[in-house]
Order: structure tokens, then C-alpha cells, then sequence
């Protein structure tokens, strides 16, 4: 993975959208089995709260520290001991009276494998910005995105898939993701704000009467530039971002970096959308990493994996509150 993609606070900022408004594999790795079979499966676990909107980031199979704060949220909210930790009477909790699919047949197609795809992520900003945009490396990835997983969760869910066109697969029942789509502001979140939390590295969305209506798990901060408490506003949503590298705003940049613009594209340092705050070089933004979600490594910003970003920004609006805590 190229360094460059950790410096993540930006500096100067234009973006455009132009897209069209249409509606170490580890060790415990496993399948989501059937509800009726098993309570304790990491896999049916994640992809089931990511249903219910207790996002665990990227989809692995696995109970790490993001599925553990998203799993606690939801036990919170339902009125049940906030452990963390799996349970039968939280699944059936979490299953609710019309329990879903934890997976979903999918056929790939043409538009899948064509791409555009670059073929790997370059070594640093001057390469980058040398792009015609920062586009998927592969279908494998894209379709990670798609379905919110992981590529290695993906290949272990189809061992025998060649991810090519008119193959049938199966992926996580999650809401898809498309990256070339803006998202819609959604109706029904009115007089929502933002809270942020660096010691739990997530990002909450609230109605005005306390309710929580999305959990997602972020990265915020640093040593070097810690997460700014206090309460903030957002000013502007841009999707397809440009991203503009100052290294004078950078103090791990090389002393030979020059400026830089780095065009739109999923694995723009940005990700694929830019919610902007009412303090300088601050917002709230996607990311090329998905899985280095939930530490505190980034230069102050706060990063979400891209389709968690694209779903904050469906909820926010100018004047939405935000808080850093």
C-alpha cells in the first residue's frame, strides 16, 4: 500500500460532480450460515448489522474492533446490555421479526469487467496526479465496494470464481454501493447531527429526539494531528472530489513533494465524496483503504469507508451539526 495514502488531511479543496442521479485472510474466516443454524457466525454478524445500519466497516468475517463497537451500539439502542459481545438473545434481536438472507445470488456483468480499472495504485502524488483519474485496480475490488467486503471475504465466499462476465457468484444482502451514483439527500432524515468519537473511532447520526439512525465505524486523527473536540458545521457535499496535496500541511511529507491534483475516482485519497466543516481543512470523506477504517491514523480528517461516507452524505446537509469529541 503506498504511504502517501495515510496523509489524508486536506488542504486546499475543489471537487466536481458530474455523475448522473440514478436511483491476511484470518484465521476464523467463514461463511454467514442460516439464523436458525448459528448465533455466534462473525460473517452473519456483520453483514447483518450493516443491514440494520450499524455499519462494522469493510466485511471480513470476522469479530474485530470495529463489529465489536458496532455490535455494542446496537445492543445499546435495543435496550440490551452493551457487551460488545455476540449473544443469541442480541441476534435474535437483531433478526427481527422478518429475518433477511445474509447473502444474495449475483451475476457479473460486461459493465462489471470493463472497468475503467487502473492497473495498480501508484507510489506516490506526482504518479498519481499524472492519472486520468483513481479509478479500481480490478473487478475484484470493485465489487469488494460493491458489496461492502473485503476481495479476500469475496474469493472465500466463490473459491472457484474467476469474477468474470456472466459468472454467477454469491455477495453480502447489503444495500450496493455504486460508485458512479450521487447519492439522494434522504427525505426522512430531518434535524439529524453528526457526533464523532475518537475514543470509540466511530461516527454516530441522531434525530433531533436522540434516536440513531446510522453507526459507522472512522478513522479520525492522530499523534501528530489530533481530532479537534468541539462543535462544527457542515458547509459543502461534493462527490467525484478532486483532491489538491499542499505538503506544506503535511509534516511527514518529503521535502522534495511539490504540489499536487489528484482526479476523482474511487481510490482518490478522498474516496469518493467530501462533506466539508466550518473549520479549515476538516471534513468528513471517503477512503482507497477500506480496511484501515477504525484507527487513528489520518492527519485530522475523519475517513469512512466509501460507501459509509456516501450514506453520511445522503443524511447531512448544509448547517447539519457536527461534534468532535
Amino acid at each position: 500500500m503506498a504511504q502517501w495514502l495515510f496523509r489524508l488531511m486536506v488542504a486546499v479543496f475543489i471537487g466536481h460532480a458530474t455523475a448522473t442521479v440514478i436511483v491476511a485472510r484470518p484465521a476464523t474466516l467463514a461463511g454467514p450460515r442460516t439464523p436458525s443454524r448459528t448465533c455466534t457466525d462473525a460473517a452473519s454478524w456483520q453483514i447483518r448489522l450493516d443491514q440494520e445500519g450499524f455499519s462494522p466497516g469493510q466485511l471480513d468475517g470476522t469479530f474485530g474492533a470495529s463489529t465489536r463497537h458496532a455490535l455494542a451500539a446496537f445492543q445499546d439502542s435495543h435496550g440490551l446490555p452493551a457487551s460488545g459481545q455476540p449473544d443469541c438473545a442480541t441476534w435474535h434481536a437483531l433478526e427481527g421479526r422478518n429475518a433477511r438472507s445474509t447473502l444474495t445470488p449475483y451475476t457479473v456483468t460486461r459493465e462489471d469487467v470493463k472497468g475503467p480499472f487502473i492497473k495498480r495504485m501508484p507510489p506516490d502524488m506526482e504518479a498519481a496526479a499524472k492519472l486520468p483519474g483513481l479509478h479500481y485496480t480490478s473487478v475484484l475490488e470493485a465489487l469488494g465496494e460493491r458489496f461492502h467486503a473485503a476481495p479476500a471475504f469475496l474469493k472465500h465466499l466463490n473459491p472457484r470464481a474467476r469474477f468474470t462476465a456472466g459468472e454467477k457468484i454469491k455477495v453480502p444482502a447489503v444495500m450496493p454501493f455504486i460508485e458512479s451514483v450521487k447519492p439522494q439527500h434522504e427525505a426522512a432524515a430531518t434535524e439529524v447531527s453528526v457526533l464523532v468519537s475518537r475514543r470509540e473511532s466511530a461516527l454516530r447520526v441522531t434525530r433531533a429526539d436522540g434516536t440513531l439512525i446510522f453507526f459507522a465505524p472512522v478513522s479520525s486523527g492522530s499523534t501528530h494531528d489530533p481530532l479537534p473536540p468541539g462543535h462544527w458545521k457542515v458547509t459543502t457535499i461534493t462527490w467525484h472530489p478532486r483532491f489538491h496535496y499542499n505538503p506544506e500541511l503535511f509534516w511527514d511529507a518529503e521535502p522534495t513533494d511539490d504540489a499536487a491534483t489528484i482526479k476523482p475516482g474511487p481510490n482518490n485519497p478522498v474516496g469518493v465524496v467530501w462533506i466539508g466543516l466550518d473549520l479549515q481543512h476538516y471534513g468528513l470523506h471517503g477512503t482507497p483503504e477500506p480496511s484501515s477504517i477504525g484507527a487513528t491514523t489520518s492527519h485530522g480528517c475523519v475517513r469512512l469507508t466509501n460507501w459509509d461516507a456516501a450514506r453520511v452524505a445522503s443524511l447531512v446537509q448544509p448547517g447539519t451539526p457536527v461534534v468532535f469529541e
